[in-house]
C-alpha cells in the first residue's frame, strides 16, 4: 500500500491496493477475518448498540506473516470504509512499546487534524476518538505490546474497523474476534520459494522442497530467507539447504537458523553490515546510515543494501528516496548476532559514526536555505558532494520522508542517559533544520518531544545549563498553546537551573519570559516587576538592544496597569536605547507606542507630533505596515482635535499603504506586549556555543 497522507513516525494513511499476486495462502483465515466483521457482536446479541469498532486480531510469532495478512484484509475491504486506512505500529523494533500518546498524535496527523504540543496522552486519545466520530475508517495497528496499547486508540465510532496484530492475545478488550496464524499450508510454502529460485530446481526433487518447507516450519520470514540463500547460489540444491537447516540443532526458531545460515555465507564486509544494521535507528536504513554504520562509501552501501534485499534480509520502502527497513522479526537475531561478533567498542564507534553522518546531513539541509549568506554557502561547499543537496527543495523531502528516523535518532543519541557533545549537535541541528524548513508553528508538537528528551537527560545528568534550555524552549511552546500557568512553572523552574549554571543569558531570559507569562495572566504589577529585574541585569552587562527591548515591555505592563506616567518614561526610555542602537525600524515601533499612550494619558497635541515622529521613521526603516497602522492613527488623533480634513488624508494615506503590500489592517493593541513577538526566536536559546 503506498501513502495517500504525510508519512508519520509510525502511521501511514493507504488506499492504493497492492498487486493481487503478491500474497500467498491464507485463505481460509482470511475468509473466516472477513466473516467476523459481519458476524453480530456481543452487544447486537444483546439487543444494544455496539459502542465501539469492531477489533479483530492476528495473533502470531514474528516472521509467521501476521503483519502480510492484515494488510492483506485491510487491501480486500477497504473499499467498505470510505475514510481511509490509518496504519500504525505500535512498538519499536526492539521491542520497546510506542508511547500512546506518539500514536494518537500521528493517526490524527494523517486524519489532517493538529493537537496541540505537549497535550497529555488522554487528550491525545480523545481527540482521536472525536476525530473519528462518525467515519468509516479502518486501524490497522501492528505488532501490539499489549491490550492497553490497543484500547487507548479504540475508536467510539462502530462504523470503523480496528485490525490488529499481536504476538499474543488482547485479553481486556470485549468482543475480539482472533485468528492464531501458524506456518503457511506446504503448497503456498513451496510456491513462495519458487517465486524466490525458479520451477526448475523444485520439479527436479519435490521431496527436498517439502523437506525444505518442513524445517522452516512454513514461517513466512524463513522460506524468504531460504529462498534468498539458494537465489545467490543457482548450483546449489534444495536437498543442500534442507540438510544444513537439520543439522543445525543450536537454534530451535526456524528464522534464527536460516539467517544464521545466511549470515555465515557473506562475506565479512556485508556480514558485518547486516549485523550493524541492528543499529539503525526505527530499523530505518538509507545508504548514508549503512554507509556511515560499516565505514564504507555511499555508492558501496547502496549496492550492499540491495544485495540484502535479494537475500530477504532487508525489505525496500516506497519512498521517493533509497529507504529500506529491517523486517522486525530480524532485528532481535541481528541484534544479538552483533553482541556476541562486534566488541562493545565496535558498535559504540559505529552508533557514534552514523549519529555525526546524521548531523552532517542536517547541517547541509539547513544551509541549503540560507542562500543570502556567504559563510553559509562557503560551508556547504566545503562538504563532500554526497553530503550536499542540490535543492532546498530536495533539502526539505529528504527531511520529511526521513522524519521518522530522524526523531528516532535524536532518542538513540540519548538512550543510554549520555548528553555528550554529539547528542547535542544532534539535537540542536534537528531542531534548527525542522523550524528552517517546515517552520515553528508545524513542527512544534516533535520540537516538544525533543526538548523533553534533553529535560530528561538533563535531570538524570544533573546538568543546569541543559537543564534550563529545555525548560525555556518548553514553556515557550506551552505558552504558545494557551498553557501559560504551566508555563510560568517552567520559567521558574529555568530560572533556577539558570542560577545554578551561572548562566547570564538563561536567568535573564528566564526572568523576562516569567514577566511575559504574567502579563498573560493579567498580573501587570507581577510583569512589571519582572521585566524590571529582567532590565537591571541587562543595563549590568551593558546590552543595549535587549535593555531597550525591555524598557518596551515595561512599559507595556504599566499601560495595562493604567500607570501612563510610567509608561511614558520606560518608552520614552526604549526610544533612546534604540537610537544609540542605531535599529530604526525599532525605534519607530517605540514612538508608535510612545504615541499611543500619551493619547491614552490625554495628551493629543503630544501624540500628533510623537507619531508624525514615528511615521517619518517608520518610512527609513520601510516598515509599509508600520507607516499604515500610524496614519491611520494619526487620523484618529487629528478627528480628535477636530480636523476632519487631515484625518481623512491621513486615512487615505493608510488604506494605500494597505493596498500597495502592507498587508491586513493592523491590530490596535499595544506592540511592545505581544509575547508571542518575544517568543519568535525561541529556538535560538543555547546551553553551548553553535555548531554548525
Amino acid at each position: 500500500m503506498t501513502d495517500q497522507a504525510v508519512d508519520t513516525d509510525s502511521v501511514r494513511l493507504t488506499d492504493d491496493p497492492a498487486q493481487e499476486d503478491r500474497f500467498l495462502g491464507r485463505t481460509r483465515e482470511l475468509k473466516e477475518l472477513r466473516a467476523d466483521i459481519e458476524r453480530a457482536g456481543l452487544d447486537t446479541l444483546s439487543g444494544r448498540k455496539a459502542p465501539r469498532a469492531r477489533v479483530l486480531l492476528v495473533a502470531g510469532r514474528p516472521g509467521s506473516g501476521r503483519t502480510a495478512l492484515a494488510a492483506e484484509l485491510a487491501e480486500k475491504v477497504a473499499d467498505g470504509y470510505p475514510d481511509g486506512v490509518l496504519r500504525a505500529r505500535l512498538s519499536e523494533p526492539d521491542g520497546t512499546r510506542v508511547p500512546v500518546g506518539r500514536l494518537a498524535r500521528d493517526l490524527l496527523t494523517a486524519l489532517g487534524r493538529t493537537a496541540p504540543p505537549g497535550a497529555g496522552e488522554d487528550d491525545l486519545s480523545d481527540e482521536l476518538r472525536t476525530a473519528l466520530t462518525g467515519r468509516r475508517a479502518l486501524l490497522l495497528l501492528d505488532d501490539a505490546a499489549d491490550a492497553e496499547q490497543v484500547d487507548a486508540l479504540l475508536p467510539d465510532s462502530p462504523g470503523c474497523l480496528v485490525v490488529a496484530v499481536s504476538e499474543g492475545p488482547l485479553t481486556g478488550i470485549a468482543d475480539v474476534r482472533p485468528c492464531t496464524l501458524g506456518g503457511l499450508d506446504a503448497k503456498s510454502a513451496v510456491e513462495l520459494i519458487q517465486r524466490r529460485i525458479g520451477s526448475v530446481r523444485i520439479t527436479v526433487d519435490p521431496r527436498a522442497a517439502e523437506s525444505l518447507v518442513e524445517e522452516c516450519q512454513g514461517r513466512p520470514a524463513a522460506l524468504e530467507l531460504a529462498g534468498g540463500w539458494l537465489a545467490a547460489r543457482p548450483k546449489a540444491a534444495v536437498a543442500d539447504l534442507a540438510k544444513q537447516l537439520h543439522a543445525e540443532t543450536d537454534e530451535s526458531d526456524p528464522v534464527a537458523r536460516v539467517l544464521k545460515l545466511v549470515h555465515a555465507a557473506l562475506p565479512s564486509a556485508a556480514a558485518r553490515m547486516l549485523r550493524l544494521l541492528s543499529l539503525a535507528p526505527a530499523g530505518l536504513v538509507d545508504p548514508h546510515t549503512a554507509s556511515a554504520l560499516a565505514g564504507c562509501s555511499v555508492g558501496n552501501a547502496r549496492t550492499a543494501l540491495d544485495d540484502l534485499v535479494a537475500l530477504g534480509a532487508l525489505r525496500p520502502l516506497d519512498s521517493p528516496l533509497p529507504e529500506y527497513e529491517v523486517p522486525g522479526c530480524l532485528h532481535p537475531l541481528l541484534a544479538a548476532l552483533a553482541r556476541t561478533q562486534d566488541r562493545p567498542a565496535e558498535l559504540q564507534l559505529a552508533r557514534a559514526r552514523m549519529l555525526e553522518r546524521t548531523v552532517r546531513l542536517l547541517q547541509s539541509c539547513r544551509a541549503i536555505t540560507e542562500t543570502d549568506s556567504a559563510q553559509a554557502r562557503e560551508k556547504l561547499l566545503g562538504m563532500p558532494r554526497a553530503l550536499r543537496f542540490d535543492t532546498p527543495r530536495a533539502a526539505a523531502e529528504w527531511l520529511r520522508v526521513r522524519r521518522p528516523a530522524l526523531l528516532a535518532s535524536a532518542r538513540l543519541a540519548v538512550a543510554d542517559g549520555e548528553l555528550d557533545t554529539l547528542a547535542r549537535r544532534l539535537m540542536s541541528q534537528l531542531v534548527r533544520a525542522m523550524v528552517a524548513h517546515v517552520g515553528t508553528q508545524a513542527a512544534a508538537p516533535d520540537l516538544y518531544g525533543i526538548h523533553r528528551l534533553v529535560l530528561d537527560v538533563a535531570d538524570r545528568r544533573d546538568l543546569p545549563r541543559e537543564r534550563a534550555a529545555a525548560l525555556l524552549n518548553l514553556a515557550d511552546l506551552d505558552a504558545r498553546t494557551g498553557r501559560t500557568a504551566e508555563a510560568l512553572v517552567r520559567y521558574r523552574a529555568a530560572l533556577d537551573a539558570g542560577r545554578e549554571a551561572n548562566d547570564p543569558y538563561a536567568t535573564g531570559r528566564a526572568m523576562e519570559s516569567v514577566g511575559g507569562a504574567h502579563l498573560e495572566l493579567g498580573d501587570y504589577d507581577r510583569a512589571a516587576d519582572w521585566f524590571g529585574r529582567a532590565l537591571a541585569q541587562r543595563l549590568a552587562r551593558d546590552e543595549r538592544a535587549d535593555a531597550a527591548r525591555l524598557y518596551g515591555r515595561t512599559a507595556a505592563a504599566h499601560t495595562y496597569a493604567g500607570r501612563y506616567g510610567e509608561a511614558l518614561r520606560n518608552w520614552r526610555a526604549a526610544v533612546a536605547g534604540h537610537r544609540r542602537t542605531g535599529d530604526v525600524a525599532a525605534q519607530a515601533r517605540a514612538l508608535s507606542e510612545l504615541a499611543r499612550v500619551q493619547e491614552y494619558a490625554g495628551r493629543p497635541e503630544e501624540s500628533l507630533r510623537t507619531c508624525q515622529e514615528a511615521v517619518e521613521w517608520a518610512r527609513r526603516a520601510e516598515d509599509l505596515r508600520l507607516q499604515a497602522a500610524l496614519h491611520l492613527r494619526l487620523a484618529d488623533t487629528l478627528e480628535h482635535l477636530g480636523d476632519p480634513v487631515a484625518a481623512g488624508l491621513h486615512r487615505s494615506q493608510g488604506d494605500r499603504l494597505l493596498d500597495d503590500g502592507a498587508g491586513d489592517r493592523p491590530a490596535a493593541g499595544p506592540e511592545g506586549d505581544s509575547q508571542a513577538e518575544h517568543r519568535s526566536n525561541t529556538y535560538e536559546i543555547r546551553s553551548v556555543p553553535a555548531e554548525d
